[in-house]
């Protein structure tokens, strides 16, 4: 497998641990405020393959206590399994970030127990979902399945949405509370603009704002919180 970028410590991706970040090309989605662009369309080169990476974490025993998958989106990836179980053979955790379109995968590696945490994408509410999402449709059934799939499975999980000024609504988080009602965490992250999105002109709410929604999320999803402000 190639891998197309990697962090080599983070406290910040995986909750509770010293974290690498290892980033995969390619995404079935193309969200106009996304951060790693080059990833959607493959036009990042690769910076190693499985064997370097699993070199490097051999090294990192003892240093880093977890592994988390970012992209693009991981899931793509058919030989992502064989992977987790190399990575878990030599005693590492690991969190996958999804965007939730392919929830047979997911049980997959949920059913094996090859992720400790997943962190699941939540665009926006269902009738804005494609256009957040830079597409003409999205199977919200794929979405929904995948929630139901983290809420039962009894791996640490969280939702999270990328709050956008020009593209979420008040309502919007109503919405989004009640699919996900009853969650374990929510975690509502105001967009940050860099050089690599490709799309101009996006805000982040103002604080006020923030709040507002997520205190509309909190009457369904208690634990909802802002991350990132």
């Amino acid at each position: 497998m190639k891998i197309h970028g990697l962090q080599k410590m983070t406290l910040l991706d995986f909750p509770g641990r010293v974290a690498c970040t290892v980033f995969l090309g390619g995404c079935d989605l193309s969200c106009p405020f996304c951060h790693n662009a080059e990833l959607i369309d493959g036009t990042a080169e690769p910076v190693m393959d499985e064997t370097e990476l699993l070199a490097f974490l051999e090294k990192r025993k003892g240093l880093l206590d977890g592994v988390a998958f970012t992209g693009g989106e991981p899931t793509l990836r058919k030989d992502l399994p064989d992977l987790f179980r190399k990575i878990k053979a030599l005693g590492y955790p690991i969190k996958l970030d999804t965007n939730g379109l392919h929830p047979d995968r997911l049980k997959a590696l949920l059913d094996e127990g090859l992720v400790d945490y997943v962190a699941m994408d939540i665009k926006n509410s269902p009738e804005k979902y494609a256009l957040t999402a830079g597409v003409d449709t999205v199977d919200l059934e794929k979405i929904s399945e995948s929630i139901r799939l983290l809420m039962s499975s009894g791996v640490d999980y969280e939702f999270r949405t990328t709050v956008v000024d020009e593209l979420h609504a008040p309502g919007d988080f109503d919405a989004i509370a009640n699919w996900i009602a009853g969650a374990k965490a929510y975690f509502l992250q105001p967009f940050v603009d860099r050089d690599s999105v490709v799309y101009e002109n996006f805000h982040a709410p103002d604080p006020k704002r923030m709040k507002l929604y997520c205190d509309a999320v909190r009457k369904t999803v208690p634990n909802a919180a802002i991350r990132g402000m």
